[in-house]
């Protein structure tokens, strides 16, 4: 199934540039697994949220639940990365280590989406949405370790930017299934599909290495498990300052983007329809923003051989992006957020990937460390919804603005976004602190 596999060992460090239909099938295969995070998340979920809380008089509001679905799948999607990575490291297989689970994970989580799309209430919604992030977790994990184990250190600034690009395509593709197809269920099956057919070629061609036949595994025990997913901050200095780093600047976007739908809604007064058709017009302005320059970025950080620079001035654009959304509450300042943030996350996204793979601690537990690393990324999703939410009720029990349905500024949202703005320049300026990577 995976042809043309390089001759080295899995523990190798790859020096052989992957073909470019390799890397064009592991851009597809993160278009694809985007598309069935971020349909639902952007969009999907809020509006299912909507109808689930109206049908269930004296249950959850739209917000308690979106925010209680979005916070179980974020732990679950927090807890399973790095178990399914340090499985990934373990599996012996002729495919190789990382496709099986690509495999698994993308089969399950079609599954889990055909579940959502028949959802009607609140248990149902949860549990199937902790399937979906259970499942493609799995596939992330694979995926993610491909580009240490396939990718030289001075190329992955430009295949982090194409991947970086894939997710932001996928961004844009989940949200345009969601408002063209016309109803939440049509929106679920329909993204099911397409992340399937776009698994396909890199499952055929994945090039994945196998352990090799004579590499002896201990025995998996889970409180050794457990326990290496602490990786020590005193012998790996530069893993937990990356670490730190990369879950400040997530914490601070997800902060502002988790309740961007109700922004639209609730802040600026737009239709549950309008909203929904203006992230159809903010997304392909941050994706067009993000195509421009996360590539070009990216090689050049491998051309001079530097990273540092690069993922400090675009985090302190992600929190920029933060900022003119809180104080600038109009769609206008909508719109050139959606610039600013994207010519700063694609790009941190891009480099601050290429400079993980730099200070991991080893080659035999690359997609372990990886989903530890995912960690920072993940967290932030479990907690930005309930941080996000305690401001937005805090300030209306004090008696503040919230819910202006645009008629004046919202002082509930201009919190949430100056605190997401704060949390990015503070991730920014500890990325100083990583010494081994220029």
């Amino acid at each position: 199934m995976s042809t043309a596999t390089p001759t080295r060992s899995a523990f190798d460090e790859p020096v052989e540039v992957p073909p470019v239909r390799w890397t064009a099938s592991l851009v597809m295969l993160n278009l694809g697994l985007m598309a069935g995070w971020f349909g639902p998340i952007q969009v999907l979920l809020a509006q299912q949220a909507d109808r689930v809380a109206a049908a269930e008089p004296g249950g959850l509001s739209k917000e308690l639940l979106l925010s209680v679905v979005l916070f179980v799948g974020a732990t679950i999607s927090l807890l399973a990365n790095p178990v399914w990575g340090a499985f990934s490291d373990r599996t012996r297989s002729r495919l190789g280590r990382r496709v099986p689970w690509v495999i698994g994970g993308v089969l399950v989580g079609a599954v889990g989406l055909l579940l959502l799309s028949v959802a009607a209430s609140a248990v149902t919604m949860i549990l199937a949405w902790s399937l979906v992030q259970l499942a493609l977790n799995a596939a992330w994990a694979g995926g993610t370790a491909a580009v240490p184990d396939q990718v030289p250190v001075e190329r992955r600034g430009l295949i982090g930017g194409m991947i970086a690009i894939a997710g932001t395509v996928g961004v844009l593709l989940g949200i345009k299934i969601a408002e063209l197809t016309g109803s939440i269920a049509q929106g679920y099956v329909v993204i099911a599909v397409v992340m399937l057919a776009l698994s396909v070629p890199y499952v055929l061609g994945s090039r994945d290495i196998a352990l090799p036949a004579d590499h002896e595994l201990a025995p998996m025990r889970w409180r050794q498990l457990l326990r290496s997913f602490w990786v020590s901050p005193t012998d790996h200095p530069d893993f937990a300052w990356a670490w730190v780093t990369r879950f400040l600047v997530n914490l601070g976007n997800w902060i502002a983007l988790n309740y961007l739908f109700y922004f639209l809604t609730d802040g600026l007064g737009f239709s549950d329809d309008d909203a929904t058709a203006r992230l159809g017009l903010l997304a392909p302005t941050y994706g067009g923003t993000t195509v421009a320059t996360t590539v070009v970025v990216g090689h050049w950080s491998d051309r001079i051989g530097r990273r540092k620079v690069f993922v400090v001035w675009s985090g302190l654009l992600v929190g920029l992006s933060q900022l003119v959304l809180g104080l600038w509450q109009a769609w206008s300042g909508a719109l050139l957020a959606a610039v600013v943030l994207g010519a700063g996350f694609g790009v941190y996204q891009a480099v601050d990937f290429a400079l993980i793979t730099q200070v991991l601690p080893g080659a035999g537990d690359r997609a372990k460390d990886l989903g530890v690393i995912n960690i920072a990324s993940a967290l932030p999703q479990v907690i930005a919804p309930a941080v996000a939410g305690l401001i937005l009720v805090v300030v209306r029990a004090a008696g503040g603005s919230v819910a202006t349905q645009g008629e004046s500024w919202s002082l509930g949202y201009g919190v949430v976004y100056v605190v997401g703005f704060a949390l990015c320049v503070l991730g920014s300026v500890f990325v100083t602190r990583i010494r081994s990577v220029a």
